[in-house]
């Protein structure tokens, strides 16, 4: 009886393991694209001309893109969305494959 429910078992285990890896990298592709969005952003509007500016070397900014580089997208996302609403600046919606309008 154990052999027969072992052997009913391992199968369905493995094709669900197979079926869940494709979700968790996907997952991980959004987030640091999503790490990436926001560092980006932060890059291209947070820096001005100004002798005030800190711009890229914030550091925050600066811990946010080394979370990212090691895998750590939700400190990292987590810190580039904290920083951009204490900066003034409207989030932006995380991409979700859809075309969005922009300005929005």
């Amino acid at each position: 009886m154990r052999s027969l429910l072992r052997s009913a078992l391992v199968p369905a285990l493995l094709l669900s393991a197979t079926y869940a890896l494709p979700a968790v990298a996907q997952s991980q592709a959004d987030l640091k694209a999503r790490c990436e969005q926001l560092t980006s952003y932060f890059d291209r509007y947070g820096a001005s001309r100004g002798e005030n500016s800190d711009g890229a070397r914030n550091h925050t900014r600066i811990a946010a893109g080394a979370d990212c580089d090691h895998g750590q997208y939700a400190e990292g996302i987590a810190s580039m969305e904290t920083l951009l609403k204490n900066k003034g600046f409207e989030v932006p919606p995380a991409p979700n494959g859809l075309a969005q309008t922009p300005g929005r």
